[in-house]
């Protein structure tokens, strides 16, 4: 590729590289930020004389169609017959192209045509520039050859002429037809087809043709380029055409200035020529926009609506996550804004949405129909609203609806009917619903019996898909092959649903999503499309997911559209849904999935993606706002109805966990495992796709440069996908796999293989340079570019060139070299309209293509920078997003600039309007730097997101940047066990006895000291990663191989386990070493439960006076020694008044948006001012004063994951958690139960209760069933124990006994409504016994506890209490 150079009047200059013709040209400089094929638009009349920019990030990706004349004379696939522009300038040309109707490549057709392409120029800066200076004239110059340069023209040239057809021509010919003259300017094929779709004979004329004698119903005068003064002689003729007779005009663009000029004013030009985005033009009365049908509505508006409910979506869990907090939390906003006041009921207590300030009164109470009832019977708001939490809130809806409630209390449900709900979510209905309008569904049956389900499976032909009407994220569903797999899934799902859906399986055909927008004047917009890397067969959620779709043709893309709004439009949605397609590669067909009648994950995803606020907008239109009413809130400028365009690629990726889970199967399908998600940006795909796999946070750097896979089957892999997929796929690439062969086995489109084929080229580039030379300074500026362009980390270019030595040290000297090579990121906003407005937002992220930041940096000192946590995990999830955005808060509140670094598009922390500036963008080391050297902050925050700020604390101290609160060095003094463990000893405080150990000698002798059970695990760790309990040697030999893994510059830290102790926690904020709040809650549960599993309750309420002061008075201790400015959390053991610490965190805890809540008072709040260096008094308020309590319960989401053992351990396992406050603790323990997903059994309770301790610990809980008339069954050893004891049960078999009633039989036929499984101990055979029955009653829905402390507490609560006590306190009524 030649470098060439756009040169523009003004004297701005643009470098690029040439492909396509190469000449140079001249001609007018015009920008379309429009979603539309390129195809089209360079075969488009009007750009007659222009150097058309595109500004969209797909260009070349299907190549070019052949050229074909349909039957009735019009070109297929084009405008016209030949390209008009005079040249094509884009960010990023896409040599590869994949669709099965390309001919050649977009290059090979400009060659063809004589036409100058340019690509890697900075469209956006170009936008801008043409923006505020107006269109321009430019030329297109080569650098080899700077004096060739042609002479620029545009006025006064007739391009009309040029263009416009030469004499008449008749389509669709016919006596008895209504006939349109259509004066052609330089008419686009679309306007014929779309005069002829509406059957009329149409009559095309040369643009200064007298047709003033002609027999016709209607003239149509046609868009086309130039300059309207110059076609005089059409002027006159519409002019005597006007005067003759009263028939319909109408134009369209120069048309329409034309027929402007005929009826005698004046037109002048727009400074910027094409406009891409229309403005709706609204019909005064009706308010409906022109470009819509007629529809009929009830008149509604805000003023009409004092107060609304709002349900939340409960508990974090798989499939329904942190993207409920952000729509939630964004409708709540709305509705605030409307003077409206708002009621939320969410369990949810670590969410932003239920903090002080969001909704004006709050309830911690499951979401359950019998609750929201209670909460609407008190309350009695005037609306409601159901699509802003999740699948929990609409089912929760549905069924109030079903049971008269919303009418018996007059609540009207604002937006989307009820009914158009149901219409979405039973299959049937939804099938008969969209056969109406003609468009096509899957072939299925719904079903209520498994036999109905064989019968179905026969007729459609395997393989089917199952899945459960009524359910989240493919929840009860699978793929099967034959009958014997459709048994097993079926019984599942009906476990889940009462209506089970069996159909035809379409594995292989891409998925495509659509967001839609309606309004209830039927206006809609779409506001983002996305596309699915990998084919259907995987549920969309454990899907790569890339927007805006890359493989599709305009005319795909505009058919999806239509079909989307057409079927919003018959449904009746008011608001936003998304619609899911299957779409066949091999032709333009295509099959509706699924519709969501609600804010989705997707809704989320496509918010941050484009910028548009969806849940905002769509809360607003459930209040009676149409489009037009509302203001775009990121650009403040445009209205809400403009669609979005891109100017980057979007890059979704999940983040799975399913190493925590023991035999949980791996392979993805329909039903969803993933725990969070990233979303990357970049100009360029393989910038975004390597960003988003660093995000993920699995230890990986990219695409390329990993840590070498171990697979013994390639072919195997990436037939069957898991987690580690794309991996697998560099893999197969470095071994010299073809994209055709790794396409045969994955299905994935080709488009996207080679995309990951450049990316592995540049890395065999890099190699090859690294073998032959060792001077940074010798590579070349241009592969160090393009390395950077496609997302290489300075630490991949290193680990590719072969640097010797510590990857810190190589990833800085690549580094330093780059940046005096003038290698440098460039910052780039998100303001929906790809710069064709101008915006004041503050959504940015970084690029390496582009030459100009879009942001201006006052170097000032005045921000501060927070780190946020990023992809939601197990270990980290809502609660460190509750933690930042209260710091944002408490910053801006200061009067300092608020700056926030993260990726994770579920949370409220990426919300547009959270802070002054947010940089969606990596958390990497090189990332953070870059983001720093720009902002030169006041200082940084590390301590609010969890642990990924804080493993950085300690590079970031050593560049010299500010990070404020606690050291890094104290950081580190802290994580480090060895440095911490040395200074517990130094103060004199009691831990269990440890050692960190390298080989297996010294463990096993340290073992023979104390004894087992013993706990392993590596330092620097969150959420016990490759944390285990072993209690004989198997099990250590087996564990250490994992831990050893983990962190390869710390070694294995072994310490003494001490069974049956408290575990109690101190969350606290210190400044200067000094306590100055403090909150102590214990757990449940006794040590061995991973504290991100235990049930929490604060205050404490069975510790000894004398426990709590030694834990004050050790914390004090440590805050000092440790010279703690800002939150910190310390975990105590307790035994008979003997305390132990265990770990000390100096950040915030998962627990801290928990206990401010319950105490009301604001941990992180006092935290961040104590970072900002500012005066603090201590609150006047004693945890030990509270009249009531909290209890945090976790959510487990193991019904997920397919095989795993749902036991609890010291790794954690939970998803999320709900914290609910009652007067006492059975009331507290039984609200955050329900809240959990634990049902009150009614007749049969299973008991099998582990060891003779643990038996001991659940005999009163087992004489409350008892004497509460509960049937009792039991195994083995619990049935004798119990019988012993007096209490009176039926003994059932295990699994493996020979004997009758078999346990299994029993979950089977549902004669058991809850099981208590306690393990005697982690040893293999223990477990297996064991998990047969657990994994039942996971997969049947029955609930099951597998501790006996958390069985006790619960069946405490149901005893001594009905539903009916619980007191519907609002979180405001606790003081």
């Amino acid at each position: 590729m030649r470098n060439v150079t756009l040169i523009l009047d003004d004297g701005s200059r643009f470098s690029g590289k040439s492909f396509g013709y190469e000449k140079p040209v001249a001609g007018e400089v015009v920008f379309n930020t429009a979603m539309i094929g390129y195809p089209e638009s360079l075969t488009d009349p009007s750009y007659a004389g222009q150097l058309m920019t595109l500004t969209y990030p797909l260009v070349g990706n299907y190549g070019v169609p052949p050229f074909t004349i349909r039957p009735n004379g019009l070109a297929a696939f084009m405008e016209s017959e030949c390209i008009h522009a005079e040249a094509i300038i884009v960010s990023d040309y896409s040599e590869e192209y994949s669709h099965w109707n390309a001919k050649e490549s977009l290059a090979d057709w400009l060659k063809r045509e004589q036409v100058p392409g340019i690509t890697g120029i900075d469209t956006r800066e170009l936008t801008k520039v043409l923006r505020e200076h107006g269109v321009m004239m430019g030329k297109i110059v080569f650098d080899d050859d700077p004096d060739n340069q042609p002479e620029a023209r545009y006025e006064g040239i007739n391009y009309v002429d040029k263009v416009s057809c030469k004499e008449v021509i008749r389509y669709n010919e016919g006596a008895d037809k209504k006939k349109v003259v259509l004066v052609d300017c330089g008419v686009k094929t679309n306007i014929i087809r779309c005069l002829l779709k509406r059957g009329v004979e149409v009559i095309r004329v040369p643009w200064n043709y007298d047709f003033t004698g002609m027999e016709y119903d209607g003239l149509f005068i046609s868009n086309g380029p130039g300059d309207p003064d110059t076609c005089d002689e059409a002027v006159q003729n519409i002019r005597k055409a006007m005067a003759l007779s009263d028939k319909p005009i109408f134009g369209i663009c120069m048309g329409n200035q034309l027929l402007s000029k005929a009826g005698g004013a004046t037109i002048y030009k727009l400074k910027y020529g094409h406009r891409s985005h229309n403005q709706p033009v609204r019909m005064v009365g009706t308010e409906r926009c022109f470009i819509t049908s007629p529809v009929s509505y009830t008149h509604l508006r805000a003023h009409e609506i004092k107060k609304v409910l709002l349900l939340g979506s409960g508990a974090l869990k798989i499939g329904e996550a942190g993207e409920f907090d952000y729509s939630g939390s964004q409708a709540l906003k709305a509705l605030k804004e409307e003077g409206i006041e708002t009621i939320l009921i969410n369990p949810n207590i670590a969410t932003v949405q239920t903090s002080e300030g969001v909704a004006d009164r709050i309830y911690f109470l499951p979401v359950t129909p019998y609750f929201v009832e209670k909460v609407i019977e008190k309350e009695r708001p005037d609306g409601v609203l159901l699509s802003f939490g999740g699948q929990t809130a609409l089912n929760c809806g549905v069924a109030l609806y079903k049971a008269g409630v919303f009418e018996k209390y007059s609540t009207r449900v604002l937006g989307t009917p009820v009914q158009a709900i149901m219409d979405t979510e039973d299959r049937e209905l939804f099938v008969k619903k969209l056969d109406e309008i003609d468009v096509k569904t899957i072939k299925s049956e719904a079903v209520e019996t498994i036999e109905d389900a064989r019968r179905a499976a026969k007729e459609l032909g395997y393989p089917v898909i199952i899945r459960a009407a009524y359910a989240l994220g493919g929840l009860g569903s699978g793929f099967c092959d034959n009958e014997e797999e459709l048994n097993v899934l079926a019984e599942k799902a009906f476990s889940f649903s009462p209506q089970v859906l069996v159909e035809k399986s379409l594995k292989g055909w891409k998925e495509v999503e659509y967001e839609v927008v309606r309004d209830r004047y039927d206006n809609c917009i779409t506001v983002c499309n996305m596309e699915n890397f990998d084919p259907l067969g995987i549920h969309t959620g454990e899907s790569i997911v890339i927007a805006p779709s890359q493989t599709l043709t305009n005319a795909e893309y505009h058919k999806l559209r239509e079909l989307a709004i057409r079927i919003i439009r018959h449904i009746g949605i008011v608001g936003e849904c998304n619609v899911q397609y299957a779409f066949d590669p091999e032709s333009e067909d295509y099959r509706v999935i699924e519709v969501n009648a609600r804010l989705s994950r997707s809704s989320a995803l496509a918010s941050k993606a484009t910028g548009y606020p969806l849940a905002f907008v769509a809360a607003k239109l459930g209040l009676g706002y149409g489009l037009f009413d509302l203001k775009n809130s990121v650009t403040k400028t445009t209205s809400a109805f403009f669609e979005p365009a891109l100017d980057y690629v979007v890059c979704k990726i999940p983040r799975w966990d399913l190493g925590k889970f023991h035999g949980v199967d791996r392979e993805l399908g329909s039903s969803m495992k993933s725990v969070g998600e990233v979303m990357a940006i970049g100009r360029t795909f393989e910038e975004a796709i390597q960003k988003g796999l660093r995000m993920i946070g699995q230890g990986m750097h990219g695409f390329v440069e990993n840590k070498e896979l171990v697979i013994a089957d390639v072919d195997k892999a990436l037939r069957e996908p898991t987690d580690k997929r794309i991996f697998v796929i560099s893999k197969a690439m470095r071994a010299g796999y073809t994209v055709d062969q790794i396409h045969e086995l994955t299905k994935i489109d080709k488009w996207f293989l080679q995309k990951l084929q450049n990316i592995m080229n540049t890395s065999k580039e890099l190699h090859e340079w690294g073998n032959n030379h060792k001077q940074m300074a010798d590579m070349p500026v241009d592969l160090l570019r393009k390395a950077k362009v496609q997302g290489f980390t300075d630490f991949q270019i290193a680990r590719a060139i072969g640097f010797d030595g510590d990857m810190e040290v190589g990833s800085l000297y690549v580094r330093t070299h780059r940046k005096q090579a003038g290698i440098l990121p460039v910052v780039k906003q998100i303001d929906t309209l790809a710069a064709e407005y101008p915006a004041q937002t503050n959504y940015l992220y970084l690029t390496y293509s582009g030459v100009a930041n879009d942001v201006k940096y006052l170097g000032d000192h005045k921000s501060i920078v927070v780190l946020g946590s990023g992809a939601y995990r197990i270990g980290s999830s809502v609660e460190f997003d509750w933690c930042g955005v209260q710091a944002l808060q408490t910053i801006r509140k200061e009067g300092y600039r608020s700056v926030m670094i993260n990726y994770n598009p579920e949370t409220v922390s990426t919300d547009y309007d959270m802070c002054d500036r947010l940089y969606f963008d990596e958390l990497t080391f090189e990332r953070v730097m870059d983001i720093l050297e720009l902002e030169n902050p006041h200082g940084v925050i590390v301590s609010t997101g969890g642990q990924i700020p804080n493993n950085l604390a300690l590079r970031l101290d050593g560049q010299g940047v500010n990070i404020l609160g606690t050291s890094a060095k104290s950081i580190d003094n802290a994580e480090d066990r060895d440095k911490f463990s040395a200074m517990l000893d130094r103060i004199g405080v009691d831990q269990p006895e440890w050692s960190a150990l390298t080989s297996m000698e010294d463990i096993n002798a340290f073992i023979d000291k104390v004894g087992f059970p013993v706990l392993v695990r590596p330092s620097y760790v969150l959420s016990g990663a490759a944390m285990n309990v072993c209690s004989n040697q198997e099990e250590l030999e087996r564990f250490l191989k994992l831990a050893a893994n983990v962190s390869k510059k710390h070694p294995v830290v072994v310490s003494q386990f001490i069974e049956h102790a408290k575990e109690v926690e101190m969350d606290a904020v210190a400044q200067n070493g000094e306590i100055v709040a403090y909150a102590i809650s214990e757990h449940i549960e006794y040590a061995g439960v991973h504290s991100g599993d235990a049930t929490i309750q604060f205050p404490p309420q069975k510790l000894y006076v004398e426990t709590v002061r030694r834990i004050k008075r050790i914390s004090r201790q440590i805050a000092k020694e440790l010279n703690i400015s800002g939150p910190f959390n310390i975990q105590y053991l307790a035994k008979d008044n003997d305390i132990k610490v265990i770990e000390c965190n100096l950040r915030a805890s998962r627990s801290f948006p928990f206990v401010s809540k319950v105490l009301k008072i604001n941990f992180i709040e006092l935290a961040t001012k104590v970072m900002l260096g500012l005066p603090v008094e201590k609150p006047n308020k004693n945890l030990f004063e509270l009249d009531y309590v909290g209890i945090k319960a976790s959510q487990f989401s193991f019904n997920r994951l397919q095989k795993a053992d749902p036991v609890l351990g010291v790794d954690m396992a939970s998803t999320g958690e709900v914290g609910c406050i009652g007067s006492d603790t059975s009331c507290a323990v039984l609200k955050a139960m329900l809240s959990v997903g634990y049902r009150i059994p009614e007749k049969g309770v299973l008991l099998s209760t582990g060891n003779a301790k643990q038996k001991a610990d659940t005999l009163n809980a087992a004489r409350m069933l008892q004497k509460k008339g509960y049937k009792l069954y039991a195994t083995g050893g619990s049935s004798k124990f119990l019988t012993e004891n007096g209490v009176e049960n039926t003994r059932v078999y295990w699994p493996s006994e020979e004997g009758q009633p078999q346990a299994l039989d029993m979950l089977h036929k549902k004669e058991i409504d809850m099981v208590v499984n306690i393990p005697k101990n982690l040893t293999a055979g223990e477990l297996d016994n064991g998990y047969k029955i657990r994994r039942a009653a996971i997969d049947l829905n029955i609930p099951l506890i597998t501790n006996a402390r958390l069985a006790s507490a619960f069946i405490n609560a149901f005893c001594t209490m009905t539903i009916d006590d619980i007191a519907i306190k609002s979180w405001e009524e606790y003081k």
